[in-house]
């Protein structure tokens, strides 16, 4: 079947049925123009579901939708994707606030040669993707207008909130264990819009396509060294031996 036929049976599932995710003009316009195929696959492109790839989440149609509606940028905005991924949500940015706005980040070298790759394939090569940690953010094109966080952290990173504009906004899963889909204001303030499940943040030195992360390795040396200063009962001063 024709994939731009596939590209509107998916916004229309995702406009009239009972997930209403997509209610923007403009997100309707750019995803029906975008793709999807270009950066997943054909068999996976219009089945809204996630799956792996490269070690990273590659959102459901549905969730890009969410994350996007409450990103809401305006044409001509300036964006940064934190954790670009395979490209395809830098894509629908960069339709509708033009490609030479839009950069995109990802601490993954693989998925930076993916993305780029990807974007090129699509049209979309004027997008700046680079390899960097996420919590720096891209402070030599900041100030931005939006900042899309596609990883979840327990505290909006400070970096990300400096390189806003004043009316800027970062769009973000806040929380590691139940997360929610937050809207982000520069001075810290927080709106929540329903729950999402994200991989976590990575920091530099770990890697999403590693077979066994850094970080676990680190939250084992935490749990080790919290064991080994923790007391066992007959240590607790508390006891009166007489």
């Amino acid at each position: 079947m024709d994939p731009a036929v596939l590209r509107d049976d998916m916004v229309d599932s995702l406009q009239h049925e009972s997930k209403g995710v997509v209610r923007s003009a403009w997100l309707s316009t750019a995803m029906r123009a975008v793709p999807r195929e270009a950066f997943v696959g054909e068999q996976q492109a219009y089945s809204d579901r996630p799956f792996e790839r490269l070690g990273t989440r590659v959102l459901s149609p549905s969730t890009a939708g969410r994350v996007l509606e409450a990103l809401a940028p305006d044409e001509d905005d300036d964006v940064l994707v934190v954790g670009a991924g395979v490209g395809y949500t830098a894509a629908v940015l960069a339709e509708h606030v033009g490609a030479a706005n839009v950069q995109a980040i990802d601490i993954t070298r693989r998925l930076v040669i993916e993305a780029r790759q990807n974007l090129a394939k699509a049209g979309y090569d004027a997008v700046l993707v680079d390899r960097r940690d996420g919590a720096d953010g891209l402070p030599e094109y900041a100030p931005y207008d939006r900042i899309l966080l596609e990883a979840a952290a327990i505290d909006p990173p400070r970096a990300l909130l400096q390189q806003l504009t004043e009316e800027g906004r970062l769009v973000m899963p806040l929380g590691t264990g139940e997360q929610s889909l937050a809207v982000v204001e520069p001075d810290g303030s927080v709106q929540r819009h329903g729950t999402v499940a994200f991989q976590p943040m990575l920091v530099e030195g770990e890697q999403a396509d590693t077979v066994e992360r850094n970080r676990t390795h680190r939250e084992d040396r935490e749990r080790a060294r919290r064991a080994a200063q923790s007391r066992a009962g007959w240590e607790q001063d508390w006891i009166d031996w007489d």
